[in-house]
């Protein structure tokens, strides 16, 4: 796989459009099939965590008030990001506080994201769930820590992801797995994943037996169902 940054976030509630701000983001980089590179980091918004959102990820407001402000951290970690493609579990979440904190900065990113949940639905149908936890225990993926914390969370996503991708190239005899084939795969239906994927082999071989020159563009098949 290209290289991807996993990103998660720990929040006040579940939506910037209610108020609600991040309380702590980690990246994680992975390249050539391992993790490289993490960025972790508390962030102070200057706004409360109700206690059952303290309780249930385990940051207190007393952890935040002691925090770098929330402009530093996502200055540094958009610097860290910089132009990677993103990944994050259930990434329609992340993906709008990633934009809101960015944006009290005056920064924006425009690379694609990723979701390992939506992904996971399509190549591990069989599995109980699709929650994180549920996930790694059903792959025997490593525990790296208090689930509902950036850093574990972003390095669970991490190996779950690199899992996803080993999944893939076995099922299908894929050479490699591209960010823009889990788009694409997000977005199938779970009926069309085969031919999804076959589509887009065919897709890269007609760019590569014309060095290039020509662009196939036939999409793998949307889907609204989860």
């Amino acid at each position: 796989m290209d290289p991807v940054v996993l990103i998660d976030f720990e929040t006040t509630g579940l939506s910037p459009d209610n108020g609600d701000r991040a309380t702590e983001i980690a990246a994680v980089l992975i390249r050539d099939g391992r993790i490289v590179d993490q960025y972790q980091s508390l962030m102070n918004a200057g706004k409360r965590i109700p206690a059952f959102i303290e309780q249930f990820t385990g940051i207190s407001n007393a952890m935040v008030r002691e925090a770098p402000p929330a402009s530093q951290v996502m200055a540094e970690v958009a610097d860290f990001v910089g132009d990677y493609p993103l990944v994050a579990h259930n990434a329609s979440f992340d993906r709008k506080f990633w934009d809101a904190e960015l944006s009290r900065i005056g920064r924006r990113t425009a690379q694609a994201f990723a979701c390992s949940m939506l992904v996971s639905r399509r190549v591990l149908p069989q599995a109980p769930n699709h929650k994180l936890g549920t996930l790694v225990a059903y792959a025997g993926l490593p525990v790296t820590g208090r689930y509902h914390r950036a850093q574990a969370d972003a390095e669970m996503t991490a190996h779950l992801t690199l899992y996803l991708e080993r999944a893939l190239m076995e099922q299908f005899g894929l050479q490699a797995v591209s960010h823009d084939l889990l788009g694409r795969i997000q977005r199938t239906a779970k009926s069309q994943l085969e031919s999804c994927i076959a589509r887009f082999g065919s897709a890269g071989a007609s760019v590569n037996e014309s060095n290039g020159k020509t662009r196939h563009r036939q999409r793998c098949r949307s889907s609204t169902a989860p």
